[in-house]
């Protein structure tokens, strides 16, 4: 007989029995809650998982496209980053290129620290990216304004280069400074993640700049300046300029500037004490006189309004005016009262050539403005003539920097003093290049240049075996020789006789301004050319800002030139 035993059914019931009751609450301060003793727990409901799973997949979703973008979209952008962010790029400086003087002599080098070049060439060459070729100027004085300075590369806190050029600021290196600058190299690093270097790799070599030949004459250049520094301190005058060039194509041979700053010490830019008493030296030593000074020409335009006196038929040059030493005119507010006019010195009669010889005031006042009997150019056409010759403007020179001046005339005067008449006393002191006229002495050496040519404008230019543009004066020939007479007469006979020397036959205007408020001080000029027989160099030396009460005017630094040029550059006097 087999016997079965029934497994008995459990009965699922919610209710509690009381005796449970009594045994939780007897023994609920001894559980541990911190393990879920004592506590009731529920099982998860099914919507809840639901809504879980939703979130989880969503975010999953999300996640693999990100790595799909990142992998497959844009993966070899972000891996060509990475590469580079492993790499550092450093230039390699090109060589600047260097100038020249006419005669080959080196004005300006390269220089790197000898510890960190090697043989490139005929030039040096950085061995390491940081070092920077530094300009080394001509070591002589007189260079400073017609070479310039440059701006060297910068970095910044971390190293890097935020400029990689040398940049010409001024003169010449600021004028051909895309032909002298090169293309630099450049060289990468690859680092590993310490920052250490692990390898490098040159992909770029650096093409060096141009040289270029330069029109100066470095020995006449020194020379030049060293005379005006010694003139200037003997008979206190703030500074000077002094320029001389072929009246055939326009070339300066001289171009200085006194006094002047070193190139080196600027372009480094750490001498901040010597920066520091440039910008306070009340001489201006930043400042290119030659180009950008303006000044009052005085007596140096009288050759160019007797070129306009003869071409209008103003006056017979061989007719004289009495010089009694001043003309007077009757006053336009009280015509009982007078307006003199005084000549530097009465020189009883004169006629052209002699007035330009010894500087009669009176005379170009009545040729300028006329006097009773005699008639005169006229503002517009003293205005006319001066323009032609290229005064008051620009010359269009190859040097930065350029100002341009100013001739008077009553549309000007009026602009600048309120509407006031011209009178004619703004037309004599026109005429004796005082009142308003203002040049520079490059303008200057330009119009003197058409004299001597027989009337050919040329543009000056500093670059050797370059000729800038040129214009033909509409002038009779028969004028031109007449004022060589003049300014060679000056020479031999007027203000001029300091330049009267057996080496070489020059011609010759001079002048002096007064200048200052109270009109305590002078510029003095020397304007002329030579040989006389067959021009070849016209030059322009400008003394400024000396005591009037000087004797001594500046052809005396032009005399001296000259004779040292008869032993040391024969070939110039010669018009070679």
């Amino acid at each position: 007989m087999m016997i079965r035993f029934r497994k008995k059914r459990r009965i699922r019931t919610d209710f509690v029995e009381p005796d449970e009751i009594f045994l939780d609450a007897k023994n609920l301060p001894e559980f541990d809650t911190q393990q879920f003793e004592g506590r009731m727990a529920q099982s998860i409901g099914k919507k809840t998982i639901v809504i879980l799973g939703i979130i989880f997949l969503v975010f999953g979703a999300v996640g693999i496209g990100k790595l799909s973008l990142l992998q497959l979209v844009h993966g070899q952008t972000y891996f060509d980053k990475s590469e580079k962010n492993s790499l550092d790029q450093k230039p390699i400086f090109a060589n600047r290129g260097v100038f020249y003087d006419r005669n080959g002599l080196q004005l300006v080098k390269n220089v790197f620290p000898e510890s960190h070049t090697e043989e490139v060439g005929d030039e040096a060459r950085a061995s390491t990216m940081d070092d920077v070729p530094k300009r080394d100027y001509y070591d002589s004085p007189g260079f400073a304004h017609v070479l310039g300075y440059v701006s060297y590369p910068k970095q910044d806190s971390s190293g890097a280069y935020w400029q990689t050029e040398v940049i010409g600021k001024s003169g010449a290196e600021k004028e051909f400074n895309d032909v002298l600058a090169g293309e630099n190299g450049k060289t990468l690093f690859e680092r590993d993640a310490y920052g250490a270097s692990i390898s490098q790799n040159q992909i770029d070599a650096p093409e060096d700049g141009k040289n270029i030949t330069l029109s100066i004459d470095a020995r006449l250049q020194t020379k030049l300046y060293s005379e005006m520094e010694l003139f200037a301190e003997a008979h206190n005058f703030s500074g000077g300029t002094g320029i001389i060039m072929d009246v055939e194509n326009g070339e300066l041979l001289t171009l200085t500037n006194y006094p002047e700053f070193d190139p080196e010490i600027v372009s480094l830019g750490k001498d901040a004490t010597m920066i520091k008493k440039y910008l306070s030296d009340t001489r201006t030593p930043f400042l290119n006189r030659a180009i950008a000074g303006l000044y009052t020409p005085g007596s140096i335009v009288k050759p160019f309004v007797a070129m306009g006196v003869l071409e209008e038929d103003i006056i017979d040059p061989y007719k004289q005016i009495l010089s009694t030493g001043s003309i007077s005119i009757p006053n336009p507010y009280d015509r009982k009262l007078e307006t003199i006019f005084k000549d530097n010195k009465a020189h009883g009669l004169v006629d052209l050539r002699h007035a330009i010889a010894v500087s009669s005031n009176v005379y170009f006042y009545e040729v300028g403005g006329g006097y009773k009997g005699q008639q005169g150019l006229g503002i517009d056409r003293i205005n006319k003539y001066l323009t032609l010759f290229g005064l008051g403007e620009k010359t269009g020179t190859d040097i930065e920097g350029e100002a341009d001046g100013i001739i008077p005339n009553p549309a000007w005067k009026a602009e600048r003093f309120h509407g006031e008449p011209w009178r004619i006393g703004d037309t004599y002191n026109t005429a004796i290049g005082q009142y308003g006229v203002t040049v520079t002495p490059l303008s200057m050496v330009r119009a003197v240049g058409a004299i001597a040519n027989n009337g050919t404008l040329l543009t000056p230019v500093i670059q050797k075996d370059t000729t800038g543009k040129t214009a033909t004066l509409p002038f009779d020939s028969a004028n031109f020789k007449i004022i060589h007479e003049a300014m060679r007469l000056c020479v031999t006979d007027g203000t001029g006789q300091t330049l009267n020397t057996h080496d070489v036959e020059v011609a010759v205007k001079t002048g002096t301004a007064q200048v200052g408020i109270s009109k305590t001080l002078l510029n003095s000029w020397s304007m002329g050319f030579f040989p006389y027989e067959h021009p070849k160099y016209a030059f322009i030396i400008m003394m400024e800002r000396g005591p009037k009460e000087n004797q001594t005017g500046s052809s005396i630094v032009m005399r001296h030139v000259l004779d040292w040029m008869a032993v040391e550059a024969p070939e110039y006097l010669k018009g070679e």
